[in-house]
């Protein structure tokens, strides 16, 4: 289905070119100055120069041209040379209801399928997740959901840490403390206990301390990487204590992941890519691509276009030991011989970028990914606190992300007292409502920015909120419980009339914007738009709402229209949050 942008550009390229003018000049934007027009053509002002004319004189022809088109309601030149439109009630009315009768309300949906993995989890098992960890779930999450919803195959991967020095001090603390398991008698032949030797909260207490200490006391240290060594060669004890590490924590995993409305296509880990990496390596050495740099192994990856300095890709250490940079370019081995696919997009800090700028350009330089494959960092910026600094408790610690969901819940908890609901229904509604104020709150902002997480605005039912934007879909499905009440209902061919009310122009003209919003958010890696879009729209329904009779209106093709535009507008939103991860409830 064409944009109402799409179709208002036809429109003035005929004209343009009536007029005597180049149709390249016919681009049209939403307008800067809504309180004058709600679109404009600024294409008199580029080409001025081109045809040797006053631009305001060259608007005027082109405006002149299409003052009695349908589509307009007032189509005018307005000085130095911009042409602003206004649409037709009829014209507007004819859009939204093409769009009613549309599958995905006129979205176009990919007609060339990309197969696109995407990297947003990045959590380290025997950790528990904090609030470091929340915008790439979130973040990912939402651009998971919008190329699925484009028609793209998605796969998101949860890609965690689970291969690195963590496990390797884990181990050495359990072998200080338990000497007596079964899993360091390197004589054991037998089974391993199905039952692992620890909880999560001891794994949350064991790796605070062992790293710590490793800090401190260079022998433990030296202890906890040669575990590593022994691990990663196959040591049977050692193997059968990771197995249950990884049982354990990605149980917690899952868990606070649900919590977060997040959800993994994989489950994958460094360890994955492990068995890649000999047979990657021999590669770059035999086609050349890699040298031995102060006993390093290396690629290097600068450009003669560089403006700043790009280090060598270091992929082998002088001791052999591998690096991150080693399972990175194994795992997009692994994706490459798994999925083969178009895109891979990492979500990841944005301090990172340097990294991965390093880990993209060898993997292009060293042809283990083709050069038609999209290697794409999307970096976010951090959580931080009213001080303008990274997150933390008040203790000025790092709050968990478990923590962070139950202290934002009670708080909405609170503003829930009054409410006359059942407990239980309460709580279930006051999880959905501190879901949408944290996940809305971060994504409302452009993933590269930082951003400061404010509990009360976060929080509030009123304002660009995520319990705002709940408030108004709620508003609806009582509207709709209430018509079906009263036996009233619309069908599938009930119109939408042309409006009758500014608010209902505002209303259509916030729907109109939908298929532009989710076709760019999807382009762009940008939930921000999405929730600039449910905010405009949400705005827009609740003054339609207040300044309309809707249930009540006397006239009876007056009250379907009123009924279909609300249902729409719900309908709409639904789809929109969903593409943000949220779940609106059936009650506030």
């Amino acid at each position: 289905m064409q944009k109402i942008i799409d179709k208002l550009q036809l429109e003035l390229k005929a004209a343009f070119e009536k007029a005597g003018y180049d149709e390249k000049y016919a681009k049209v934007t939403l307008s800067n100055r809504p309180d004058l027009c709600q679109f404009q053509c600024n294409g008199a002002l580029a080409a001025a120069k081109e045809y040797k004319k006053a631009p305001l004189q060259m608007a005027e022809e082109v405006a002149g041209i299409l003052k009695d088109s349908a589509t307009f309601l007032e189509i005018s030149a307005q000085k130095p040379g911009f042409i602003n439109m206004i649409l037709s009630h009829e014209f507007l009315a004819d859009h939204v209801n093409d769009m009613a009768g549309e599958k995905g309300f006129g979205v176009d949906f990919a007609e060339k399928k990309e197969t696109i993995v995407i990297d947003y989890g990045g959590a380290n098992v025997a950790k528990p997740l904090h609030v470091g960890h929340l915008r790439s779930a979130i973040i990912g999450e939402s651009i998971k959901r919008t190329a699925k919803y484009m028609g793209h195959k998605v796969i998101g991967d949860a890609h965690l840490g689970d291969w690195g020095l963590q496990i390797g001090l884990i181990i050495t603390e359990l072998k200080h403390r338990e000497p007596e398991l079964v899993y360091f008698d390197e004589a054991y032949d037998d089974e391993y206990p199905a039952e692992p030797p620890f909880t999560m909260a001891d794994l949350e207490e064991i790796y605070p301390y062992a790293s710590g200490y490793s800090k401190e006391h260079e022998d433990y240290k030296e202890e906890a990487q040669k575990a590593v060594a022994e691990l990663q060669a196959g040591r049977k004890g050692y193997l059968a204590l990771w197995k249950h590490i990884l049982d354990v924590s990605m149980a917690d995993l899952r868990k606070i992941y649900a919590k977060l409305n997040v959800d993994f296509d994989l489950w994958k880990k460094e360890s994955d890519a492990q068995p890649y990496i000999p047979d990657m390596v021999q590669g770059m050495k035999d086609g050349g691509y890699a040298h031995i740099d102060e006993g390093a192994l290396v690629v290097d990856v600068k450009e003669e276009t560089d403006t700043k300095e790009i280090p060598p890709c270091m992929i082998l250490k002088s001791n052999g030991a591998t690096l991150y940079n080693t399972t990175d370019l194994a795992t997009i081995v692994e994706r490459k011989k798994l999925f083969d696919p178009d895109k891979i997009i990492y979500v990841v800090d944005k301090r990172q970028g340097l990294y991965f700028e390093q880990v993209f350009r060898c993997a292009k330089k060293t042809k283990i990914i083709g050069e038609d494959v999209d290697l794409i960092f999307l970096g976010f910026g951090t959580m931080n606190g009213k001080d303008g600094k990274p997150f933390k408790t008040r203790e000025g610690g790092v709050l968990r992300l478990e923590n962070l969901l139950a202290e934002v819940t009670e708080e909405v908890e609170k503003k829930m007292a009054d409410r006359d609901m059942e407990e239980e229904v309460k709580r279930e509604t006051a999880a959905k409502i501190a879901l949408a104020a944290i996940k809305y709150g971060d994504l409302s902002n452009q993933a590269s920015k930082d951003y400061v997480f404010d509990m009360e605005r976060f929080t509030s039912f009123e304002g660009n909120t995520g319990p705002y934007i709940l408030y108004t879909i709620v508003r609806i499905k009582s509207l709709m419980k209430k018509l079906e009440d009263m036996g009233i209902s619309v069908s599938e061919d009930t119109k939408i009339l042309p409006a009758a009310h500014k608010t209902q122009t505002d209303l259509m003209l916030a729907l109109s914007k939908w298929s532009e919003t989710v076709e760019s958010a999807f382009a762009e890696q940008a939930p921000h738009k999405i929730c600039q879009f449910v905010y405009e729209l949400s705005d827009a329904f609740n003054k339609f709402y207040h300044e309309n009779k809707i249930a009540t209106n006397e006239d009876a093709d007056v009250r379907a229209s009123h009924v279909k535009l609300s249902l729409v507008t719900g309908e709409i939103l639904e789809t929109a949050i969903d593409l943000l991860g949220l779940e609106a409830p059936e009650r506030m």
